[in-house]
């Protein structure tokens, strides 16, 4: 795999059991490349160590006044220097390409995740700790995943060098060997409070990115209430914690480092001592010597490798730990995922063999809501959360552990339809849409069918106010409001004008089924009035369910469902329930509410939703 040819087609399945486990998988997945990083790393440290060797033969030459053993060992050291540039410049290479594939294969699992996810994400993992393993987290993966092959290179040629010593001089060659084993040992009672630090340090800044994630999520509205000062104290009190757990941990590796140069050091007197002494008793010549010296110099080349590779993965595994956190999160059981559930399901497939997206009415077993097809439904919720939760349901996108039946689609449960159906048969649209950086017309770009125009939507979602304010910054002064770019989650925009540009983006798609929560809740109310005439029209006749408490809304709908405490108590039109439902009138008026007779008031239910649709059709 080249970097060239990133993305990947198909990240692969990995392996969440443990991070462990899933570095493992990701090693096993490019045995290639770190095959070839192994090849050029052993090759480059063969030509380093032959150094020494070739060094301490040039110098016996010298000794015995040999002027052809000296050139030609002149050239055998341009021809390593050679070997060796050519080896470490495709060793770097071919690290790089490992580092950058392995994280590119963690960032697209974690972005195919988020993709199948959705809302259910944020509720499970913080933001903040979701934005730290895409970035952070996955350049340390890769950083393992990458030293893993120079260590093993570092591990070979030590070895062989350690062999090479012991059999030349079988004495000198044990203590360079011993030494050895004692300075990579030495790190090793220091690792795990190193560890420690670490994780303690990421922990930390984990907690500081999510603190500053949703400071600027909010900073519009601490602004306005005068907030912004107390959550930037809040900000800068967990970056100094951040500061300290950083510095307790840079002290550790600070100590490990330092034990990496006094213990070679170390080694390096005893085997200079040694060695002169056998010298100076005449059971070796000065190359000899040299070559001994320049071995044990080579050594402390690998150590330092050991020591990276060490740092590598105590920083990795805990990131590791985090991505597979994330990586192992599912939204459903899986029946989505099998292909054959359409057979069985009660819809059926296009020519091409892709699912084809069930119609009819749209219902809810949980709560008893029903949202006949074609007409528009508005659902006032007692509760805010409730409306939440159930607009996530009857999109499909409930979280696994909500234990509640899946919502059904013409009869069929959304579950047990592939995810391309569902997500083609219904849309969400949560009551803080998101809108992404780049321009007017690149947000309307969105799969469509091609029923209802930008212009209808812009239109129908009364976009005049911000269609005149983006023609005023239209680039070179074209005045076209669809070439102006919006920043990122429309920071530049008012809450009505974000609001509104999502709604006519939802228009757009004119999905079968389009599911709003609260999607005037920043509108003025004249705004507001003239938004839902526009809805009503641009809907006609398409399924639309509409969370809302605005009397504006509620008239516009054709029915109105009541649900109190979870479940839908009463149904009917705006009018009939103001009349029969004093909890419901509670609700839209603000009035207060009167003493329950039962579970949800002396609410009288309305027309059934199968009543209201006969009369309507």
């Amino acid at each position: 795999m080249q970097i060239r040819d990133l993305p990947y087609e198909d990240p692969g399945e990995p392996d969440v059991r443990s991070g462990l486990r899933f570095l493992v998988w990701l090693f096993r997945r490019q045995l290639g490349g770190q095959a070839k990083a192994l090849a050029w790393g052993t090759l480059h440290m063969i030509t380093v160590a032959a150094l020494p060797l070739a060094l301490g033969l040039a110098i016996d030459a010298v000794v015995d006044g040999s002027g052809r053993r000296l050139g030609l060992i002149g050239l055998l050291l341009l021809a390593t220097t050679l070997l060796m540039a050519l080896a470490d410049g495709m060793l770097h290479r071919v690290a790089v390409t490992n580092w950058i594939t392995a994280a590119a294969r963690v960032q697209q699992l974690l972005a195919r995740r988020t993709a199948e996810l959705g809302g259910v994400l944020t509720r499970r993992v913080a933001a903040g700790e979701v934005v730290k393993v895409s970035t952070g987290d996955v350049e340390k993966i890769g950083w393992f995943v990458e030293s893993f092959s120079r260590f093993l290179a570092a591990v070979l040629v030590s070895l062989a060098v350690c062999a090479g010593l012991i059999v030349h001089e079988p004495q000198l060659g044990l203590v360079v060997l011993g030494g050895v084993i004692a300075v990579a040992l030495s790190v090793w009672p220091l690792l795990p409070a190193a560890t420690r630090r670490a994780d303690a340090e990421r922990t930390t800044s984990g907690r500081a990115t999510e603190l500053a994630s949703d400071t600027v999520a909010g900073l519009r509205v601490l602004r306005g209430i005068g907030g912004e000062e107390l959550f930037l104290e809040r900000y800068r009190r967990a970056s100094q914690d951040v500061r300290a757990a950083s510095v307790r941990s840079a002290r550790m590796w600070s100590l490990i480092a330092a034990v990496q140069v006094v213990m070679p050091g170390l080694l390096m007197i005893v085997v200079v001592w040694q060695g002169a002494r056998m010298a100076l008793d005449g059971r070796i010549g000065p190359g000899e010597l040299v070559a001994v010296y320049g071995a044990v110099t080579f050594l402390l080349f690998p150590l330092r490798l050991f020591e990276e590779t060490a740092m590598a993965f105590t920083f990795s595994r805990p990131s590791a730990r985090r991505a597979v956190r994330v990586l192992a999160l599912r939204r459903e059981a899986g029946a989505a995922e099998r292909p054959a559930a359409g057979a069985s399901s009660g819809f059926g497939s296009g020519e091409d063999g892709r699912a084809l997206p069930p119609e009819g009415d749209l219902a809810d077993p949980a709560s008893g809501l029903l949202a006949p097809a074609g007409l528009l439904t508005a659902v006032v919720c007692g509760d805010p959360h409730d409306a939440e939760r159930l607009a996530e349901r009857l999109g499909g996108h409930a979280a696994r552990e909500e234990e509640a039946p899946s919502a059904r689609l013409g009869g069929v449960p959304l579950e047990a339809v592939p995810r391309s159906a569902a997500r083609a048969a219904v849309l969400v649209q949560d009551k803080d849409p998101v809108l992404l950086s780049g321009t007017l017309g690149e947000l309307l770009d969105v799969p469509r069918s091609g029923r209802v125009e930008p212009d209808e939507a812009l239109s129908a979602a009364r976009c005049e106010d911000v269609l005149a304010a983006l023609a005023q910054a239209a680039p070179d002064g074209s005045g076209d409001p669809m070439r102006t770019r919006i920043t990122e989650r429309g920071r530049s925009l008012s809450g009505g004008q974000r609001q509104r540009l999502a709604l006519a983006r939802s228009l757009v798609a004119d999905p079968p089924v389009l599911v709003l929560d609260e999607p005037t809740s920043a509108v003025d109310a004249h705004t507001e009035a003239r938004v839902a005439e526009g809805l009503a029209r641009l809907r006609a006749g398409r399924t639309t369910v509409v969370f809302t408490s605005s009397p504006l809304l509620l008239d516009r709908a054709d029915l109105v469902a009541f649900v109190h405490e979870g479940a839908a108590v009463a149904t009917g039109t705006h009018r009939e329930l103001l009349r029969t439902a004093p909890a419901y009138r509670a609700v839209v008026t603000r009035e207060p509410e009167p003493r329950p007779a039962g579970p949800a008031g002396p609410a009288v239910p309305g027309r059934t939703a199968a009543q209201l649709a006969e009369e309507t059709a």
